[in-house]
């Protein structure tokens, strides 16, 4: 029994694996995440929960561990996990995919959303975003609306997503609501539609497909502003599949 907090592609294959031997219960946000997973007979919540929310259905469930394999930038759901575990009084193991190194005189990496905004700004064009709708108001505060800068911002296709777009004042001609995954000649297409000349990404990895964003985005010469992962200590951390089993059936 095992308390499993999904937010990647990877995090989806991996959830499919321990379940063949561990009953899993995977915490997801969305409706779509959580069809994918209970098409491969995996019990789902879907919904963001606190640390004593976790604690509680660990408890109720008793599961004897909880992996947290969330998104590398979501931070409040890996430090509630963590707390969880110390609530429940069972382990916590973190799996994260491999980081990619990036040298090229057309990439700026910086630390946060707030200084992608910020160096964006200072170059102007016409920017498209990948960075999703959780953090767009950061970027209409700086970008929208500033003269010689058009602010493209690309997201997944919910009513929620085109809900905060209407609310934040971007316009629909810039918005490309799509859901991936994204290939290099998709991805040529797009930046060259909108005439992109920078382009804002996560480091997540080559999993989630910002190799191809990245790639494609230096071939055509576009400058690409990186946010770099958030920098967590987290305990029993592991980038492959089978250390993670491993350290599960020592438990």
């Amino acid at each position: 029994m095992m308390f499993f907090l999904a937010g990647t592609s990877d995090a989806r294959a991996l959830a499919i694996r321990l379940n063949n031997h561990h009953d899993v219960l995977a915490t997801v946000v969305t409706d779509s995440a959580a069809a994918s997973l209970q098409a491969e007979g995996i019990a789902t919540h879907v919904g963001r929960l606190t640390a004593e929310e976790m604690a509680e259905k660990v408890i109720a469930r008793g599961d004897k561990i909880i992996v947290d394999a969330s998104h590398p930038y979501a931070e409040e759901a890996s430090k509630n996990a963590q707390q969880a575990a110390q609530l429940a009084g069972v382990p916590y193991c973190r799996y994260e995919r491999m980081s990619e190194d990036y040298e090229n005189d057309l990439i700026t990496v910086v630390e946060t959303y707030e200084e992608a905004a910020l160096e964006a700004k200072k170059r102007k064009g016409n920017v498209m975003l990948l960075t999703g709708s959780k953090t767009l108001q950061i970027f209409t505060k700086h970008l929208l609306g500033e003269e010689g800068i058009t602010l493209i911002a690309r997201m997944l296709p919910r009513i929620d997503n085109m809900e905060k777009c209407e609310a934040l004042g971007l316009p629909q001609k810039q918005i490309i609501a799509m859901q991936g995954p994204f290939t290099a000649e998709l991805n040529t297409a797009l930046y060259k539609q909108y005439d992109t000349t920078l382009m804002i990404t996560k480091e997540s990895g080559k999993v989630g497909s910002v190799d191809e964003k990245i790639t494609t985005a230096l071939a055509l010469g576009i400058e690409v502003i990186l946010i770099a992962r958030p920098k967590i200590d987290y305990p029993n951390m592991f980038r492959n599949f089978d250390d993670i089993e491993q350290f599960i059936g020592g438990i």
